[in-house]
């Protein structure tokens, strides 16, 4: 049997579909989820903590676990426990339980793509000869990216109906992935090594106190000591784990793929962009309510010429890489992005969209010009038999940066909005986000300046394979 190539890109972006929506789409519906259910502040953000939290901690051995087990077999059980972790989520019963029952279902949601989803992009990245994957990859990133931005615009719509919606959604979904995994005649390789459990424990446990203090920085404050117990015990256990990887003939993550710097940087530039674009979604569906004044489901809308842009110009950014590597879609991505969100920054204060759609698109054209050719280009460096494991180490940092950018753009969020105008004020602190936002990019533009080679990958996975 032979492997039908757009089947498998069609099947993956399906089953990764889910996880994208899902990392937005719950804010928007978490109000009337609430409500209903009579959960507190603190049990609902930890309705979208709990997910971001198991989905940070668990990339790396979900990556890991894709090259070991078979990738297909870390897809298919990602999607049926996606699926059925969103379903009982969506039958979440009233009563005294009810806090505990999401939450705990939010968690295996988070767990199950962190196996779904490194497993994705290593069976996407083997389906494609070399020099076609950033084509493929920009289809992938591009349509995966641009659903967190259509994740507030569905929550939106569906919240109408009921806020169970949300997750009801992902079954049809999951089924339709299942369908073309099926008919995609995807075949497992998995490798016969042991799984390194000692570095499992540490990684997971360095990125799951890292991001906890993180996400309950707001909550806890920086001057808690809670917070700085999380970042300096996860910064420990994440030294340990390193000392302990160098030494493990098996280890859990190769950490010697840091040593080509093209990897290095890219996961370095992934990282920073992610500081932008997560946070991005969060902090602008809230400005288009507080300060435009627009209402839950059409504050989406705002999201929607971002999504455009970054669309567009993941296409672009794919056939660059294919034809000249991925410095110049980073370089050009990363400055794009800067001069967007500083344009864009500047007209905040106007409270019109009208003034600030061009901006809006453009901000999100750098991000979908540079984030597929980064990721594909770092998973290009590594031998086949890694690919999953690859991804895991870019997602785990794509991951903490995310959560960096939120916490601490979060914090500054709060501490510059006062007086005056509630509106205007808003603005202004939103606009004091976006330039930092526009100078992370900025720092990301140096960074791939300096550090990122010139030229294609050239094949590394025959000769990797021999020696195998």
């Amino acid at each position: 049997m032979t492997t039908n190539k757009r089947l498998v890109l069609a099947a993956m972006v399906f089953a990764v579909a889910m996880t994208f929506i899902d990392q937005t789409i719950v804010a928007i519906a978490v109000p009337d989820l609430q409500k209903d259910l009579s959960i507190s502040a603190t049990g609902a953000q930890w309705i979208i903590n709990g997910y971001l939290l198991a989905l940070s901690a668990l990339f790396a051995f979900g990556g890991k676990l894709g090259d070991v087990l078979g990738r297909r077999r870390m897809v298919v059980t990602g999607v049926i426990g996606f699926a059925v972790t969103s379903a009982l989520c969506g039958a979440t019963p009233t009563g005294g339980i009810a806090g505990a029952w999401i939450i705990t279902f939010r968690v295996l949601q988070g767990a199950s793509a962190a196996l779904m989803f490194p497993a994705a992009v290593g069976i996407v990245v083997a389906a494609y000869p070399l020099h076609e994957r950033g084509r493929a990859m920009a289809i992938f990133f591009g349509i995966s990216g641009g659903l967190t931005a259509i994740g507030p615009i569905a929550g939106g719509y569906l919240t109408q109906w009921t806020w169970r919606a949300i997750f009801w959604i992902n079954i049809p979904v999951a089924i339709v992935a299942l369908i073309l995994i099926w008919r995609s005649r995807l075949q497992d390789e998995p490798q016969r090594v042991k799984l390194d459990y000692r570095g499992t424990v540490l990684v997971t446990g360095a990125m799951g106190l890292s991001v906890l203090g993180l996400q309950q920085s707001s909550a806890w404050g920086w001057s808690s000591p809670a917070t700085w117990f999380c970042l300096v015990a996860g910064a420990a256990l994440a030294v340990t784990f390193v000392a302990v990887e160098r030494r493990t003939v098996e280890p859990l993550l190769r950490l010697e793929i840091f040593r080509d710097r093209g990897f290095a940087v890219e996961t370095a530039v992934l990282a920073l962009m992610s500081v932008v674009f997560v946070p991005f979604f969060f902090f602008a569906s809230v400005y288009a309510q507080a300060s435009l004044g627009e209402d839950a489901q059409h504050a989406g809308l705002y999201l929607l010429y971002f999504f455009l842009g970054f669309v567009v110009l993941a296409q672009v950014g794919g056939r660059m890489l294919d034809r000249r590597g991925a410095r110049p879609p980073v370089i050009y991505g990363a400055a794009l992005g800067t001069v967007g969100f500083m344009l864009l920054a500047g007209k905040l204060t106007d409270l019109s969209i009208h003034h600030q759609w061009p901006y809006i698109m453009l901000a999100g054209a750098g991000l979908g010009l540079m984030l597929g050719p980064a990721s594909t280009d770092a998973v290009n460096r590594a031998p086949s038999t890694s690919y999953s494991e690859v991804t895991g180490i870019t997602q785990t940092a794509r991951n903490f940066g995310a959560s960096l950018g939120l916490a601490v753009l979060g914090t500054i969020l709060v501490s510059k909005t006062h007086g005056g105008d509630p509106r205007l004020a808003f603005a202004h602190a939103t606009q004091t986000v976006f330039h930092i936002m526009a100078g992370v990019l900025a720092f990301t533009f140096l960074v791939a300046v300096r550090g990122l080679p010139r030229g294609r990958v050239e094949t590394v996975e025959e000769p990797v394979a021999q020696t195998a």
